[in-house]
């Protein structure tokens, strides 16, 4: 799977979360926990959306927010464990 696919699969999930038109607007390094979009649920179900739809596993070590409030954050890290 291409990063463009990546994209599109996380923004098609992040518009459940912030509106289409939120997410059409929100750019790849755009923090959106400081954005106020989301709350410490949101992490949790984006955690595991990664998981389900990606195959991957986040550990526990990495559960740090700063990992996954920027689209590109979370495309690095699904795409350096799909390696």
């Amino acid at each position: 799977m291409n990063r463009e696919e990546i994209s599109n699969k996380l923004k098609s999930f992040l518009s459940k979360f912030f509106g289409k038109k939120n997410v059409e607007s929100l750019g790849d390094d755009d923090d959106f926990f400081s954005l106020g979009f989301v709350n410490s649920l949101f992490a949790m179900q984006l955690i595991t959306f990664m998981e389900t739809e990606f195959d991957v596993t986040i550990d526990v070590a990495e559960l740090n927010m700063d990992n996954f409030n920027t689209l590109n954050k979370i495309i690095n890290i699904i795409e350096n464990k799909t390696k």
